[in-house]
């Protein structure tokens, strides 16, 4: 039944993404054409549920900054990372908001893998594990995808790249760690 918990998260993160708050389990099995009572199998309740939407996302997140990282030199490939992340956020934007959501369906350490593979990005760049230009990097990336999604604020690549390619100078350059 691996199959079905697919399909249940599918069509979750498409009511999502059609302006669907939070999906409940009920209407989740409308959607699916399943009776009331098969997403039980899968998820406990609702707060399952939107774990496994959060987690799904992350895996889809990993999936997309790992795909920016994938060449150039270090500072391109971080430069890469965060136009990703906000392109990510600004397609997906519902979804992304569900990842980050402090409720009680939030995941523990979700974004672990997606913080891992920045933070390494720019421990290879500064050639040390910098815990805060790791931070500050995640910081601006995702005050950058916020911006663009809550403040209406629109971010082309560019804008993101330029944003960016300052912050890494500043940290090759040192000035990241008061």
């Amino acid at each position: 039944m691996a199959g079905l918990r697919d399909t249940l998260l599918d069509h979750a993160i498409a009511m999502l993404e059609a302006g669907e708050a939070e999906p409940g389990i009920r209407a989740l099995a409308r959607a699916a054409g399943v009776s009331a009572m098969a997403p039980y199998r899968h998820f406990a309740d609702k707060a399952a549920l939107l774990s496994a939407v959060a987690e799904r996302g992350f895996a889809m997140f990993l999936a997309a900054l790992s795909a920016a990282d994938a060449e150039g030199s270090d500072a391109e490939r971080l430069v890469a990372q965060g136009v990703a992340y906000v392109d990510f956020a600004c397609a997906h934007p519902a979804l992304f908001r569900a990842m980050f959501a402090c409720g009680a369906g939030a995941p523990k350490q979700p974004d672990a893998p997606a913080f891992a593979i920045l933070t390494r990005r720019v421990a290879a760049l500064v050639g040390e594990d910098d815990p805060v230009a790791a931070l500050g990097c995640w910081a601006i990336v995702h005050g950058l995808a916020t911006l663009a999604l809550n403040g209406g604020v629109p971010l082309a690549a560019a804008q993101v790249r330029a944003v960016l390619r300052t912050y890494v100078a500043g940290i090759v350059a040192g000035g990241s760690t008061g």
